[in-house]
């Protein structure tokens, strides 16, 4: 294209508006289909719809964790709500998967702190996210397939958050 070099920064940044409204309009309607529950009597169980997307998205908790403790620009945002719209929407298994996986890789007070932040979230559509997550970490750790410097930082990380 014949675009001038001064149109450049201001074409990349309206691209990344645009993937950014994208992406949120994408997580809202993620939102909406995870704790919107079909209208039923009071005496039935609303049963949960299936999500395609995140039920595909399943395998690949631990994955996401790792790319959220990146912390890079606004991804990790959005990782960060998407762990918790997978956590929400399948658990236990993944949302022990994902406090777990926060638990024993964050590093520093900030990659801490969204698991922190995640548990605050699903304990308000969980009951007791935490326990569950600190059983797996005492399993994992019993069992001894939990690389030492592992357990190092799962044992260090569960003493800041005490």
């Amino acid at each position: 294209s014949s675009s001038s070099p001064q149109c450049q920064p201001a074409l990349h940044e309206g691209v990344r508006e645009a993937c950014d409204r994208i992406l949120q309009l994408l997580l809202l309607h993620l939102q909406k289909l995870v704790f919107a529950r079909p209208s039923a009597s009071l005496s039935e169980v609303p049963s949960p719809r299936p999500v395609p997307f995140l039920d595909a998205l399943k395998p690949h908790v631990r994955e996401l964790c790792q790319e959220a403790l990146r912390l890079e620009r606004k991804r990790f945002l959005w990782q960060h709500q998407l762990l918790a719209l997978l956590a929400a929407y399948c658990p236990p298994h993944c949302a022990t998967e994902a406090l777990f996986c926060l638990l024993t890789h964050a590093k520093t007070p900030e990659e801490l702190a969204l698991g922190t932040q995640l548990h605050a979230v699903l304990s308000c559509c969980l009951p007791a996210p935490l326990p569950a997550a600190l059983q797996a970490c005492i399993s994992q750790v019993q069992a001894g397939t939990l690389p030492p410097a592992h357990t190092s930082q799962l044992f260090h990380n569960l003493a800041l958050i005490l």
